[in-house]
């Protein structure tokens, strides 16, 4: 399905622009990827399940993609972690080992594709040396006491992406006292530590600045210039402008031809924290809700749009996706050809959403119009599953029942319903349904 043109929201002009890669037919794309230091929260799961229709998509359009998602296994937070937990910061790998294996269950659970590459920082330190010193030898960098920091008015493009000028940064840079750095604005690529513990460089022992890991891996299993960057909003600055200013000090213009970004999580108007309370891991979303209505409860809403998470949303997608499961379940897709799809009028109506800027509300809205339709049509609707599967990543299986506790206090619950009933006061046996209903109870009630 080649014929069909890709447009995309470029963070870097801030415009939707068609998508051309270097090479025709072949894509290169980075999306940065978790600190493994805890399990990863709704708004991971929003990131990746964004990337993963996006990878599905380029690859049905006829495309040969390598998706690179890297593992930052080396960062304070890690070694926080590990001081913490095991009381001694050097054990950080199984910090993160730990938390790798947590979050590929994950991503398995929200059927997310596997990325052609998952490279881990610390795999990666050789390369990040390297690029480290030829910043130095172009001027881009410097050296104080074994720490390296980039030199951030030696790269005059600086806040090309996310639009700021080096005079407000200035303005709201906080100096620390005994900053060994040039000015407030320069940033780390390099940390000295103890002599013997972690990586040696020309600069004495140390480990690597956040930055600098992923230009490095980037470079190194994709290409010093590649067609697509992504990841989360909060990753525009400063992460991704210094991506750029460091891919680019050293091999010039452009480090990625489009930047792509997903919005916020947010809980009751606010982004998600732990300072706030409002913090939920996948894991914990997964114990009330299968992980497929988690992942189409995410596509139902654009991916640069902010999405406002909620119970009552979850709940109201599971119906949805209920209903296409019921509509799906006796329809055998397995044997459709991706020719065969170009056969369906709906299908193509559905692709011209998704391919305007990943529209995934708006597939929803073809399908769920003409679901009636292909109830009528078992051929067109083998092949609205077979894209379904393989495009929007949805299994359509059939959920497994929940098995609900009728604990004394939904007991009661359903006895005061029952009364109401009785006493015909139904204003209040159905304001009892629906608070058992958010509870997980469905009644099913018999005639008075």
């Amino acid at each position: 399905m080649t014929k069909n043109k890709l447009f995309l929201t470029n963070t870097l002009s801030r415009n939707k622009e068609e998508f051309k890669p270097q090479t025709p037919g072949k894509i290169l794309m980075y999306v940065c990827g978790v600190t493994p230091y805890d399990n990863a929260h709704i708004g991971h799961g929003r990131c990746y399940v964004t990337f993963d229709v996006l990878y599905r998509l380029l690859q049905f359009l006829g495309n040969d993609v390598a998706y690179a998602r890297n593992f930052t296994d080396i960062d304070d937070k890690l070694l926080n972690r590990a001081e913490k937990e095991l009381g001694d910061r050097l054990r950080y790998q199984e910090i993160a080992e730990k938390y790798i294996k947590s979050f590929t269950q994950d991503m398995h659970d929200l059927n997310c594709l596997t990325p052609t590459f998952q490279p881990r920082a610390t795999q990666t330190i050789d390369a990040m040396i390297d690029l480290i010193q030829r910043l130095i030898e172009k001027g881009h960098a410097y050296v104080v006491d074994g720490d390296v920091y980039y030199a951030v008015r030696s790269f005059p493009e600086y806040g090309k992406l996310s639009k700021r000028q080096l005079e407000d940064l200035q303005a709201g840079a906080r100096v620390e006292i005994n900053d060994k750095k040039r000015d407030p604005l320069d940033f780390a690529l390099w940390k000295t530590e103890p002599e013997g513990t972690f990586w040696k460089s020309p600069w004495g022992y140390g480990r690597p600045g956040w930055h600098i890991e992923c230009s490095a891996m980037a470079s190194t299993l994709l290409a010093p210039h590649i067609d697509l960057h992504g990841g989360g909003m909060d990753l525009i600055f400063p992460h991704h402008e210094n991506e750029i200013a460091q891919s680019e000090g050293v091999y010039g213009p452009n480090f990625a031809n489009y930047w792509l970004h997903n919005a916020f999580v947010r809980i009751n108007q606010e982004k998600m924290s732990k300072s706030l309370g409002n913090f939920f891991t996948i894991r914990d979303i997964f114990k009330e809700f299968d992980p497929m209505v988690v992942r189409f409860y995410y596509l139902n809403h654009n991916y640069n749009i902010p999405l406002d998470f909620s119970h009552d949303g979850l709940q109201a997608a599971e119906k949805s996706y209920k209903r296409l499961v019921r509509v799906f379940e006796d329809v055998n897709a397995d044997a459709i050809t991706n020719e065969q799809l170009q056969q369906s009028s709906i299908i193509e109506k559905m692709l011209s959403f998704l391919c305007d800027d990943l529209n995934t509300a708006g597939v929803f809205g073809v399908l769920f119009e003409n679901l009636d339709q292909l109830k009528a049509k078992p051929e067109e609707a083998a092949m609205v599953k077979r894209f379904l599967n393989i495009v929007l990543g949805l299994t359509l299986l059939p959920l497994k029942e929940k098995i609900v506790e009728i604990t004394p206090g939904i007991q009661a619950l359903i006895d005061q319903r029952e009364t109401a009933r009785v006493a015909k006061d139904w204003a209040m046996a159905d304001k009892i349904r629906d608070q058992l209903r958010a509870m997980g109870v469905e009644l099913q009630d018999k005639k008075l």
